[in-house]
């Protein structure tokens, strides 16, 4: 799991996310899922769990990519520690973080895409990429 805002961003795979313990730990309050091939997590009640099921590549509809970047960057701007989660942390995850921190600081969506990817590993999806950019107008 990496910080990509502090106190406020995290980008993660569901593996790290199913450590409820590393998660609470963290002070997480949101967690934002978008592995369509993962089934869904169970966490604690007073967790807020979104979950926006994802292609990694191209197939996603421009309604949900803007539903996971609107809902995310709602709870960054509130303040609210958030972890976006994809089956590998790789790609989705790194995509929407991208376009959210792109929104939240009013930077171009390809530089923000390089801040988030400098942070760690990272394998976006071209097709994904551009579905997200399309999606949110970018």
């Amino acid at each position: 799991m990496r910080e990509v805002i502090t106190q406020r961003l995290w980008v993660g795979h569901t593996r790290e996310a199913r450590d409820v313990r590393d998660v609470l730990g963290r002070g997480v309050d949101v967690v934002v899922d978008l592995a369509l091939e993962e089934p869904p997590l169970q966490y604690p009640r007073d967790i807020v769990y979104c979950r926006f099921p994802l292609v990694d590549g191209e197939g996603n509809t421009p309604t949900v990519l803007r539903a996971a970047v609107d809902v995310t960057e709602r709870f960054i701007t509130a303040g609210t520690q958030t972890l976006i989660v994809c089956g590998m942390g790789l790609s989705r995850s790194a995509a929407i973080a991208a376009m959210v921190l792109a929104r939240v600081e009013s930077i171009p969506p390809d530089d923000a895409l390089t801040r988030v990817t400098a942070t760690g590993p990272h394998d976006v999806a071209p097709d994904l990429w551009h579905e997200v950019k399309a999606a949110l107008g970018s």
